[in-house]
């Protein structure tokens, strides 16, 4: 007699189910592991491709170091340490921005009744001379910050403001000729570009149109290639918007490393990076740390090869860069004759001395420039649509950037890149020749000049803060540690102020390599240690704190 002829039928159909269904369980289990670990070795192999094997045990010990140093700095002794200095740099920054004393007037509730034109205007006058002194930007000790059209500039501005001020370009159907200048803005910023048959959007600044880049490419890189996991691979010396809209749209960076030399961000590296993720590259024309260009030939024939996006910060290089041929300047391609290029940005309220919160993102079509659209059919508000972050825009900068390049037009530009670049130039040459002491940093094309040192016993940094107590605003860098000089119409009058200037802040630097001035204090905490960038983002957030003191 066999097995199977003591068993009843319902009860080998009952054994025969129960193994299927533990080999469906196991199986089950089996696949999903499987796809668990193929999925994270996938995204290691990425990582290690895009950063190599130094770099990521590089950022893995950085992490573990700030995880131990912060139990260590918890510990009572070393905590009260810390909160004593942090507290005395806190109270710095805010003795520095906030003023205080018995004659500074707060106003901290609406008044109860209204109040005249002429007590206005007097109030503002007591803030603009109360508290810390501050600087006359028209002396033309600023990198950057202000890029000021000139006097007659400035009623133009006003005009335009004052005939727009109620306006927003939300109601087109209210304010027609909003919506006309707005379109002009952009169809002539993409001529500026050589791309007059693209399309645009006007956005508050060069931050949001970056974002906005970013987010068009992610975008389109989900509907398109069906990319759930986007990343994005840019230059170290690239713009922190860029980190900015990783942060804010779930994107991971890579950020690759500049050569030392040319500081131009290495195009075999970024091609390394480059994955079944990737969304877009990015390079910049100019960057804002040294004022270079980045190779934008060769990253587009690599956006092109693996059929991505490739933005081009002109934020800064903005009015300058497409007229650098026609000043007499030599120039790299970087505009939309680059195969590969499918987006830049250009700052209007810059070198193109349109008031500030005024920026363009070009794109090379149309089609592209609707992924950055938002559109909601179903609020219950009606059907609700915008080209960017805002909703209601003020109608009133879009008029000043309109004023502003009919103005200039483009004998005005040309004019303005030229002088500008000229005392870029003059700067780069003189302390080349003239300071010994300090090196350039890489071959800038344009507006920017910056400079390390070359000795040890000299911090750049302490030269920097010598610099801020002869009255000068520039821009203190790092890895490596520099300072720059934005040029701006304002700097062409004080070169040779500037010159001078530096070389006595130099040779009083000397021996100061451990300096405690403002520049050494911040920047130098941020490279000293793996705490150094923790301390910063302290420093940082109570800075913008400040902000907001009345």
């Amino acid at each position: 007699m066999t097995i199977m002829s003591t068993m009843s039928m319902p009860h080998i159909v009952n054994v025969v189910e129960a193994f299927r269904t533990s080999l469906t369980t196991e199986t089950a289990k089996d696949l999903l592991v499987i796809y668990i670990v193929l999925k994270y070795s996938r995204k290691v192999w990425y990582h290690l491709r895009a950063r190599g094997i130094r770099q990521s045990f590089a950022e893995m010990y950085s992490w573990a170091a700030q995880r131990v140093l912060q139990v260590v700095i918890r510990l009572p002794s070393m905590r009260d340490k810390v909160e004593t200095e942090i507290g005395a740099a806190i109270a710095g920054i805010e003795s520095g921005l906030v003023p205080r004393g018995p004659e500074v007037v707060q106003h901290l509730a609406l008044p109860a009744q209204s109040q005249p034109l002429d007590w206005i205007l007097s109030e503002m006058g007591k803030m603009d001379s109360e508290g810390p002194s501050h600087t006359n930007y028209k002396d033309g000790k600023l990198s950057g910050a202000v890029y000021h059209g000139g006097d007659d500039m400035e009623q133009v501005l006003v005009a335009a403001f004052q005939r727009y001020c109620v306006s927003n370009p939300l109601h087109p159907d209210v304010f027609p000729a909003v919506r006309k200048m707005e379109a002009e803005i952009v169809a002539m910023c993409l001529r500026m570009y050589n791309n007059p048959t693209g399309a645009g959007v006007t956005t508050s600044g060069g931050t949001e149109s970056i974002i906005m880049a970013v987010k068009t490419h992610r975008d389109w890189a989900l509907a398109v290639k069906g990319i759930t996991e986007p990343e994005m691979v840019v230059p170290a010396s690239a713009h922190a918007a860029f980190d900015k809209a990783a942060a804010y749209l779930g994107i991971k960076l890579h950020s690759i490393p500049v050569d030392p030399e040319t500081r131009q961000v290495n195009v075999k590296w970024v091609r390394q990076a480059i994955n079944g993720n990737t969304i877009m590259l990015a390079g910049s024309a100019i960057n804002f740390p040294d004022g270079c260009q980045d190779d934008i030939v060769s990253l587009g024939q690599l956006a092109k090869k693996y059929k991505i996006g490739m933005h081009v910060d002109c934020c800064l290089g903005s009015f300058i860069m497409p007229f650098l041929e026609k000043a007499g300047y030599p120039v790299e391609p970087f505009d939309f004759r680059v195969d590969g290029v499918t987006s830049i940005s250009c700052d209007t309220h810059k070198y193109g001395f349109a008031p500030k919160g005024s920026s363009v993102v070009m794109y090379r079509s149309a089609e592209l420039r609707q992924y950055q659209y938002y559109v909601n059919p179903h609020w219950a508000g009606g059907v609700y649509a915008s080209p960017g972050l805002s909703g209601s825009r003020p109608g009133s900068l879009i008029a000043g950037a309109w004023a502003a390049m009919q103005y200039m037009g483009e004998e005005g530009y040309i004019a303005s890149c030229r002088d500008i670049v000229g005392a870029a130039k003059t700067i780069e040459r003189r302390i080349k020749a003239e300071i010994p002491e300090l090196y350039i940093l890489g071959k800038p094309p344009a507006s920017v000049v910056a400079f390390g040192s070359r000795r040890p016993d000299i911090s750049v940094l302490e030269v920097g803060d010598k610099m801020s107590k002869k009255g000068w605003h520039l821009n203190a860098l790092q890895n490596p540690a520099a300072v720059h000089i934005a040029c701006t119409r304002l700097t062409v009058s004080v070169v040779d102020l500037f010159i001078h200037d530096l070389k006595d802040a130099v040779v009083e630097s000397i021996g100061s390599a451990a300096g405690k001035g403002t520049m050494v204090s911040l920047y130098g905490l941020g490279n000293s240690s793996a705490i150094g960038p923790q301390m910063v983002g302290v420093l940082a957030s109570a800075f913008l704190d400040t902000l907001y003191k009345a």
